[in-house]
């Protein structure tokens, strides 16, 4: 397998394996789902110059928003492996290890903390959320999932390249 094939392999599977994950805790837990619908009107809302919102849910609707969010979430998941492999190399496909792949997952929820909730009206790390707290851990368990996800999937990925 090419390395382009095996970063989107990848990105898929752990982006699927983190909602998994999300269905499993609301389940369990009773814990939402994220709603990617908000993350596609956001970015839609960016096509029209409007990058900041004071609450997202309360911004007019834009069309295809769900489709749009859905898409980028796994667009990201593909871009957050490829940043994987090119911290760790090529090397980490042949012999995919937990830690590195872990400590991406980890690090890559500074992107909601820092931009994504920001933007869309929840404040800096879910500061202007109604549980701060609980936000940032539910997000900060979801991309260490994220991150295992990864590990898991660069695994596949090697066993179906020697097939």
């Amino acid at each position: 397998m090419s390395v382009a094939i095996c970063i989107f392999f990848i990105g898929i599977g752990a982006t699927a394996i983190m909602d998994l994950w999300t269905l499993l805790r609301k389940a369990l837990f009773g814990v939402a789902p994220a709603n990617y619908g908000m993350v596609g009107r956001w970015l839609l809302h960016m096509t029209h110059g409007r990058f900041r919102h004071q609450a997202i849910a309360a911004a007019p609707v834009m069309r295809s928003e769900h489709v749009v969010g859905w898409a980028a979430h796994y667009m990201i998941g593909i871009a957050f492996a490829g940043l994987l492999i090119a911290l760790c190399g090529d090397a980490w496909l042949q012999n995919p290890a937990l830690l590195p792949a872990l400590a991406v997952g980890i690090v890559t929820v500074a992107a909601p903390f820092l931009l994504m909730q920001p933007g869309m009206g929840a404040g800096i790390a879910a500061s202007r959320t109604a549980n701060p707290n609980s936000a940032r851990l539910h997000s900060l368990i979801t991309h260490a999932i994220f991150g295992l996800g990864l590990y898991v999937s660069g695994w596949v990925a090697k066993l179906l390249s020697l097939l």
